[in-house]
């Protein structure tokens, strides 16, 4: 029988395969168009930089604006590194609840987010995109995922994980 993972430690592989790319995209790069339905790779950037901090919140049972992420500061990378630490304590310590296996899929799908949309070469986790599309799969209902994520792509069951999973959020991966 397979042993469980450590949520835990797969959400903070995806968090630092998200910050990597983070730190890889240029301002230069925030006006170009990005695989997320109306935004550009600034405004997905501006998103995934508040993500950790929205977690910490709504983990700690406060309201979280989602649409409403904060001005992007000089280094985005270091602002999500420092919210992301902060909701890893967070999780680790189990103050405010919140499961980690609820913040994966964020992180899993904005990487591929940003590497698509980037032209990133940097490799993927798949073991980190396997989970999330399991977590996503068993909790992402057509009533839940309308207005978070567009109806989900139909890709042949031989692609990547990483592109089942981007599929499955409402992205077309390229061929």
């Amino acid at each position: 029988m397979d042993a469980q993972p450590d949520v835990v430690a797969l959400l903070s592989r995806a968090i630092d395969q998200t910050e990597s790319l983070l730190a890889d995209v240029s301002p230069d790069d925030y006006d170009k168009p990005s695989t997320c339905s109306d935004w550009t790779v600034g405004d997905l950037v501006q998103h995934v930089a508040a993500s950790p901090r929205n977690f910490v919140d709504m983990f700690a049972g406060k309201d979280v604006d989602w649409t409403n992420p904060p001005s992007l500061g000089d280094d985005p990378a270091a602002d999500f590194r420092s919210g992301a630490d902060e909701l890893l304590t967070q999780l680790r310590s189990q103050e405010g609840g919140g499961s980690p296996s609820a913040a994966l899929p964020e992180f899993a799908v904005h990487a591929w987010d940003l590497a698509q949309s980037t032209g990133s070469s940097r490799p993927l986790d798949d073991e980190v995109a396997k989970h999330a599309l399991a977590f996503m799969s068993n909790n992402l209902t057509p009533e839940n995922r309308s207005g978070v994520f567009a109806p989900p792509v139909h890709i042949d069951d031989d692609r990547s994980v990483q592109d089942r999973l981007a599929a499955f959020a409402g992205r077309t991966p390229p061929d």
